[in-house]
């Protein structure tokens, strides 16, 4: 790809990105218009509205993924852990505004090849958590995202973050060493 193409086309993501956070119906054409570009150029990267929320959903699961590493450096295993699930939970809820967008076959097909990878940086959270004794070793990682899934359905007020920080605490608690 051209190096003003994929400058387009990343310009394109962030507005859509932006666009879609504002509200799920947002539309092409003004995505386009917000991204500085014309509708061809768009649709030329993205040929339909599904492609367009596939591939910013994609990008952006991969981002959660690749941030393991500098949440871990940056804090104690314990804390990345909560750190982490709640960037998750935060990225589950602006995801879920799309509603129905993302029940096309095409989409399910791309959610579903995003789980491997979350469960791989969940394992990555846990065995640093289990290395620095503040979790049990021996975890499945898939069963500490379904058990934090309930972050996921927490609205967005200070009031249930808060509930969710609580409820966090009550699994983490059971995640710990006996």
């Amino acid at each position: 790809m051209r190096a003003d193409a994929a400058k387009n086309r990343e310009r394109i993501l962030a507005v859509a990105r932006e666009a879609l956070r504002e509200s799920g119906d947002a539309s092409l054409i003004g995505i386009a218009r917000r991204a500085g570009v014309g509708p061809g150029t768009l649709y030329r990267h993205f040929p339909t509205r599904e492609a367009l929320i596939a591939a910013v959903y994609k990008e952006d699961v991969e981002r959660l993924v690749r941030s393991v590493p500098q949440v871990l450096a940056e804090y104690a295993p314990l804390d990345a852990f909560r750190a982490w699930f709640r960037t998750l939970a935060g990225f589950v809820q602006l995801k879920r505004g799309l509603g129905e967008a993302l029940q096309t076959p095409v989409l399910q097909e791309v959610i579903s090849s995003t789980y491997a990878p979350v469960v791989s940086a969940v394992g990555e959270l846990i065995a640093a958590c289990a290395a620095d004794g503040s979790m049990r070793e021996g975890m499945n990682p898939e069963d500490v995202l379904l058990m934090m899934s309930f972050m996921t359905r927490v609205e967005s007020t200070p009031a249930a973050a808060a509930r969710a920080d609580r409820a966090m605490e009550l699994a983490i608690n059971g995640l710990r060493q006996p």
